[in-house]
């Protein structure tokens, strides 16, 4: 039997498709690419903005008109937020919910048993537990990502995930000392720890996100561990001090902003204002003097008019970031947000959006050519053509060079040369 995974979404779904794949792998299923002929494609969803949701509906259609004889599995973000819409896609064969993501391999020998469709979703409930999860290794790649936290208690008034994802649980870390050490003796070299709300990892026990990257570290096959997205008001002083001792650490911070208008934050529901981000930004630039910042920005959110959204540009281009993900707020049904409905004009969202685009493009080019001559150190991770590899530093910038030996998985010293601006890349030399 084969099977074929479609993921869409965040670091944590890769990680749940990885961990799917290996669970039927290992009950004897062939893993192919979604585009092989497959006798199972699972969709893996996400369901954060509506456009989400429409490539979700898109590719259950897609793989069912293209394979009417396959069995189409919808699991993810989508299938547990709306169920109802989940159900109504009759093009999928087995609809479950990312909840359920470890009874995959079961709901497939219940259909086979009888070839009746199946919508098992089950929904969270507090004082849910962090299901036991792991992988051993990340898709043939020396970097990868492993889930150490599940849930977000935040409640931003435009954000569907509380409903789609739970409530905030954490992986022990025991279990995560025994993944970290499969993980490395089978080649993975660096860590991305990664969850829904990643900063709150260990909330309600006596350890945290720090205790998880010393974990990684203390691993002999560990070269570097790195941090997935981050919420800013989880990141004390302390947590600061004591990830600064660690060597592996990798000093590149995605912290999510949203706006840089402190009444838009308040809109939102965020739990920090401007000053504060600046402040932890401060901190993190003095105890990292190679650290990046990158981040994620909404425009056009509920009410947001032009003085908050020159506020938001002015803010964005004070802090400096390295790289910007920008996109239009997109209302979600079951927000609070959603009460107030969708009020800032499609058209001005998108002016909005290419001028943050524009003005944070910018940005990421003159952060780039200014560290061109700098020697530092990558982590090689593929070859992108014969005699062509590609890594990272330490803050993820990433870097081309050629050489004639394979130096996958090694870490070099290399002088960067230009910037490939159309690849978004650096050039260097050994």
């Amino acid at each position: 039997m084969k099977a074929a995974f479609y993921t869409l979404g965040c670091k944590v779904n890769q990680y749940e498709t990885e961990y799917m794949a290996e669970l039927l792998e290992r009950a004897g299923f062939e893993i192919v690419k979604p585009s092989e002929e497959a006798d199972y494609y699972i969709i893996n969803s996400c369901t954060v903005t509506a456009t989400a949701d429409q490539k979700t509906r898109q590719n259950v259609r897609k793989f069912k008109r293209k394979h009417p004889k396959s069995v189409v599995v919808l699991t993810g973000c989508m299938p547990q937020a709306f169920p109802e819409q989940a159900n109504s896609m009759q093009e999928a064969d087995i609809v479950l919910s990312n909840k359920s993501n470890d009874c995959i391999l079961d709901l497939i020998n219940r259909y086979n048993c009888d070839k009746n469709r199946i919508v098992d979703i089950e929904l969270h409930k507090s004082g849910d537990e962090f299901k036991p999860c792991n992988i051993t290794r990340f898709s043939e790649r020396i970097r990868a990502f492993v889930k150490i936290e599940d849930g977000c208690d935040r409640f931003c008034s435009y954000c569907i995930i509380p409903t789609s994802r739970g409530r905030v649980r954490s992986k022990d870390p025991k279990e995560l000392k025994k993944e970290i050490k499969t993980l490395g003796e089978n080649g993975i070299k660096e860590i991305v720890l990664v969850g829904i709300n990643l900063s709150s990892y260990g909330k309600g026990f006596d350890y945290n996100i720090v205790d998880a990257v010393k974990i990684c570290a203390e691993d002999k096959n560990i070269m570097r561990v790195r941090l997935g997205s981050l919420e800013p008001d989880h990141i004390t002083g302390k947590i600061i001090d004591e990830l600064a001792k660690i060597d592996k650490f990798c000093p590149q911070f995605h912290i999510s902003l949203q706006s840089g208008c402190n009444k838009t934050l308040k809109d939102m529901n965020r739990h920090y204002t401007a000053e504060e981000y600046k402040e932890l930004c401060d901190n993190l630039k003095a105890a990292f003097s190679d650290c990046t910042l990158t981040t994620d920005v909404m425009v056009g959110f509920n009410d947001e008019n032009e003085d908050d959204f020159s506020e938001s540009k002015a803010f964005v281009k004070e802090i400096g970031f390295q790289k910007v993900h920008t996109f239009p707020y997109s209302e979600r049904k079951g927000t609070a947000a959603s009460r107030k409905g969708d009020n800032v004009p499609k058209s001005v969202k998108e002016k909005r959006a290419a001028e943050m685009i524009k003005l944070t493009d910018s940005m990421r080019e003159e952060y780039m050519n200014s560290i061109v001559g700098s020697e530092v150190t990558v982590l090689f991770e593929n070859a992108v053509a014969n005699g062509i590899y590609q890594g990272y530093t330490k803050n993820y910038i990433p870097v081309r060079v050629e050489c004639d030996s394979d130096i996958i998985g090694k870490e070099l010293s290399v002088t960067l040369k230009n910037y490939d601006i159309a690849n978004d890349l650096l050039i260097a030399s050994l």
